[in-house]
């Protein structure tokens, strides 16, 4: 069963280090890993994506918790939250492909961010799962290169809209 891991953490030197170290040393995989700086520069916020068991999940939480670097960890599992993740990608456009890319770029509503007369770099954002059904889309036109951001998460509000 796949998990995201929602974590605050202290913003210095090794902390990336040291938790990536904890899932390699008990033989744990991490799928999808995203670190940033949060309003405060002494915090970072960490998503991690992993898959497991109820009970390995729950020992990761428990093993992570322990390290001085981790404020908080969160796992998103039975809670209400919002995902997305990033992906940018170079296809080859030839000239009689141009208006079909265009077209699926529309359809996703991603955008343009570079063109040359043989390739657009695409980007776009979502779920997994509308990423996956753009580059499906894409990979008939020749996808040149492709780079995913990996997920990032936040709980939702009691109250929201529901819109993902």
């Amino acid at each position: 069963m796949i998990h995201i891991l929602s974590l605050k953490v202290e913003n210095r030197a090794g902390a990336l280090s040291r938790i990536a170290g904890l899932f390699s040393a008990r033989g744990f995989n991490i799928d999808s890993l995203t670190v940033a700086p949060t309003d405060d520069p002494t915090v970072s916020s960490m998503t991690i994506v992993t898959h497991g068991d109820d009970a390995v999940i729950e020992q990761i939480t428990k093993q992570l918790n322990k390290l001085i670097d981790v404020i908080k960890v969160v796992d998103t599992e039975g809670r209400e939250y919002v995902n997305r993740e990033t992906a940018l990608v170079k296809i080859h456009t030839a000239a009689r492909d141009r208006a079909e890319a265009l077209r699926i770029v529309d359809i996703f509503r991603a955008r343009v961010v570079d063109s040359s007369p043989t390739s657009y770099t695409v980007e776009v954002t979502g779920d997994s799962g509308k990423i996956d059904a753009m580059i499906g889309l894409l990979r008939p036109l020749g996808i040149k290169e492709l780079v995913r951001t990996g997920k990032v998460a936040v709980a939702r509000e009691r109250g929201g809209s529901g819109k993902s």
